[in-house]
């Protein structure tokens, strides 16, 4: 299926799920990436949740993260296609900006050399381990920029489509994606 379809059958899934749900699908996708063999490293990339979309709820993998001591990095939107990396800290200030997205006003900003682990936000994914976005293609040119060894791991409310057909050479493949019945590996 294109991307495209894909996009907005799955938006639609998402708009039929309660906020109850939610919250249960979310705790359930973060207690599964407890069973993932990734706490050993020390920067992680993790979003912050547009509400109005029903992503998944990322504060329990954020209290995981703080709770082993880990450098938490998020994102902040600087252009149409660019995100800039900024140090988590107690004194963050997140304000949410124009698209939805809460957000650092300011902080430390980390490169993305540094970043060993990326949580990344999807509608959708298939057995390949192709992912379906919103189509700005933020995280492609965020994960072009990163490491080759970084750590790309999906979250998803569902589980896999057999196949994306129209994946590109600029689209950025995972390493993992967890849903709250099971984990992928690719």
């Amino acid at each position: 299926m294109l991307k495209k379809e894909l996009r907005k059958n799955y938006l639609q899934k998402r708009e039929l799920i309660s906020t109850q749900d939610l919250e249960d699908l979310s705790l359930k996708i973060a207690n599964n990436l407890l069973e993932l063999s990734i706490w050993s490293y020390d920067y992680y990339h993790i979003y912050l949740p547009i509400s109005s979309k029903k992503e998944i709820e990322t504060s329990y993998i954020l209290s995981i993260l703080q709770g082993k001591d880990k450098n938490v990095i998020v994102p902040k939107i600087t252009s149409d296609t660019n995100l800039t990396n900024i140090l988590l800290t107690d004194n963050t200030k997140l304000k949410v900006n124009n698209w939805g997205v809460p957000e650092p006003v300011e902080g430390i900003e980390i490169k993305e050399g540094k970043i060993q682990v990326v949580f990344i936000p999807l509608l959708t994914f298939d057995l390949n381990g192709n992912r379906v976005g919103y189509g700005k293609g933020f995280y492609d040119s965020f994960l072009a920029k990163c490491s080759t060894n970084v750590v790309k791991i999906g979250l998803s409310l569902f589980e896999a489509e057999k196949e994306i057909s129209d994946v590109n050479k600029f689209d950025i493949p995972l390493n993992y994606c967890v849903t709250p019945k099971k984990t992928y590996y690719f």
